[in-house]
């Protein structure tokens, strides 16, 4: 039994995922994490060579929450820095380019690329003005099977297909839609161009005028093509219907001396077709050919060119974008991060209610009065009521003495034994209980000697004569994560090179998910 996965159910899932990201009543976060993947000892889900080859991501439960342990900030996901995306096909002077057909498959390749899928081939362009055209005709036929490089760049933004210039070099462009600047400047790359977002409810006139002339339930006007595969011999020239499940296609026969079809022009694309036949019927000269033209009417995906978008280009990808700079104490600027990951939903600290703001600090703080500067990715201590409270400093603000910390299960695990495990060891029942740092005046963190600000009971600390928000509210010199680190879907992972942050610098994640 043979079966397979149609590229229309991974353009839906892209679609539906766009949907989930942009409805209210869901929250998606790009997040940065684990500040110190590459422990001079010992650490659960790090390894001794992480910059030199970061691990392949573990999907389990038991992974997705470490993830959430050590995940330092996020930023949420909204409509404006997600786009479904395509592959980058330029358009390049003297560059052959297939045409658009509805019949790609193992048993009729493409002729350049020998693709068996549409998506797969070169039929559409983005030209130097980032405007992007679909190849209706590129002047090839069963007749005439040669692909000419075409010579003129489309730049019209005309509604009906048409030469690009006098070059005659036999392609035929349609125009879909023009890339814009802010997208440019967000998701612009090397191999892929962004699709515009909810194409069918956009009301923007350029895309309402695209979208509305592929709409053959308004107009006559869905096949744009009639392929010539056999031009037949013994034919008169005229115009003939265009048969099939749908009506009102018209197309114009020319022939040559022989009768054989040299050109087709469609007077009138109709409506409804999923196929078509020519009816040739009226133009046989006799009742007897040995001979028979074959002609193929080119379907578009739905009603008409221009009409669904995501369908007519195969969009079954999504780019999204973050931006992570200095704009805000919740992200710090002396930090490091080795991943970078999406999470669905996470709720607030201490709440059932899923977070909404437009970014979080996932991290424990303390304020510091007094000790040596804590460094990024060691780990602290305090003694604290029934033990011993452990961290790792993932940030340390010198202006305003905030540090930053998270606590994962590398503290806890048996620290002797390859990179942590639950092996039993001597000394369990004291070091392997978790627990809370403490706001006191007397226990002090170690290996700094830091006294905590236990009087501080506010989201701001006066620096000099600047008054400056920390983004997060603190009780007795601590605080808590913005997030309850434990809820929400880790839909996405990456491992990276240890990453290290500056006060002027700016990291502009971009995430690639294929459905």
């Amino acid at each position: 039994m043979s079966a397979f996965v149609t590229d229309q159910f991974r353009i839906l899932n892209a679609n539906n995922f766009v949907d989930s990201v942009v409805d209210s009543s869901n929250s998606y976060y790009v997040f940065l994490g684990l500040p110190n993947p590459d422990p001079a000892s010992i650490g659960f889900g790090r390894t001794d060579n992480w910059n030199i080859n970061p691990v392949i991501p573990t999907d389990n439960f038991s992974y997705q929450n470490h993830y959430k342990d050590t995940s330092i900030f996020g930023k949420k996901i909204t409509s404006s820095n997600i786009r479904r995306i395509i592959r980058k096909v330029d358009w390049v002077a003297n560059t052959q380019y297939e045409m658009y057909r509805h019949d790609y498959s193992i048993y009729n390749l493409s002729p350049l690329s020998q693709s068996a899928r549409l998506y797969d081939c070169n039929y559409y362009v983005v030209n130097s003005d980032y405007r992007v055209y679909i190849c209706i005709d590129n002047g090839s036929s069963g007749i005439n099977p040669t692909i000419e490089g075409s010579q003129d760049e489309p730049t019209f933004i005309d509604l009906e297909p048409s030469a690009a210039g006098t070059s005659g070099d036999g392609y035929v462009w349609k125009y879909l839609f023009t890339i814009s600047p802010s997208d440019i400047i967000k998701f612009d790359s090397t191999e892929y161009i962004v699709v515009p977002n909810d194409w069918q409810k956009s009301t923007d006139p350029q895309i309402v005028s695209v979208r509305e002339n592929g709409d053959s339930s308004l107009n006559q006007n869905q096949i744009k093509k009639i392929y010539i595969e056999n031009g037949g011999l013994n034919y008169n020239s005229g115009t003939v219907r265009i048969l099939g499940d749908g009506s009102g296609g018209e197309v114009s026969i020319a022939v040559d001396s022989n009768g054989s079809i040299i050109s087709t022009t469609v007077i009138s694309g109709g409506s409804g077709y999923t196929y078509g036949i020519v009816d040739l019927g009226s133009l046989q000269k006799s009742s007897s050919l040995t001979n028979y033209a074959k002609l193929i009417p080119i379907i578009p995906p739905s009603k008409g060119h221009g009409y669904d978008l995501y369908k007519e280009l195969g969009t079954d990808k999504i780019l999204i974008y973050a931006r992570f700079d200095d704009s805000t104490k919740d992200f710090p600027i002396d930090t490091k991060f080795s991943q970078i990951g999406i999470v669905k939903n996470p709720k607030s600290f201490g709440s059932d209610v899923i977070f909404t703001q437009n970014q979080y600090s996932s991290l424990y703080a303390i304020r510091l009065t007094s000790g040596t500067a804590p460094v990024v990715g060691q780990k602290i201590t305090q003694t604290v009521t029934n033990g011993i409270a452990k961290g790792y400093v993932a940030s340390y603000d010198s202006e305003t003495q905030v540090m930053k910390y998270f606590m994962d299960r590398s503290l806890y695990y048996n620290p002797t034994t390859g990179y942590c495990d639950q092996t039993d060891y001597y000394g369990v029942s004291d070091q392997s209980e978790v627990l809370s740092f403490e706001s006191s005046s007397t226990n002090a963190i170690q290996p700094y000697s830091a006294s905590i600000d236990v009087n501080l009971n506010d989201n701001k600390v006066t620096v000099g004569s600047k008054v400056v928000d920390l983004g997060v509210v603190f009780n007795g010199g601590l605080a808590n994560p913005e997030i309850n680190k434990s809820s929400g879907d880790i839909i996405y992972i990456d491992n990276r090179s240890l990453v290290s942050r500056s006060s002027r610098q700016k990291e502009d994640i971009k995430i690639i998910l294929e459905f």
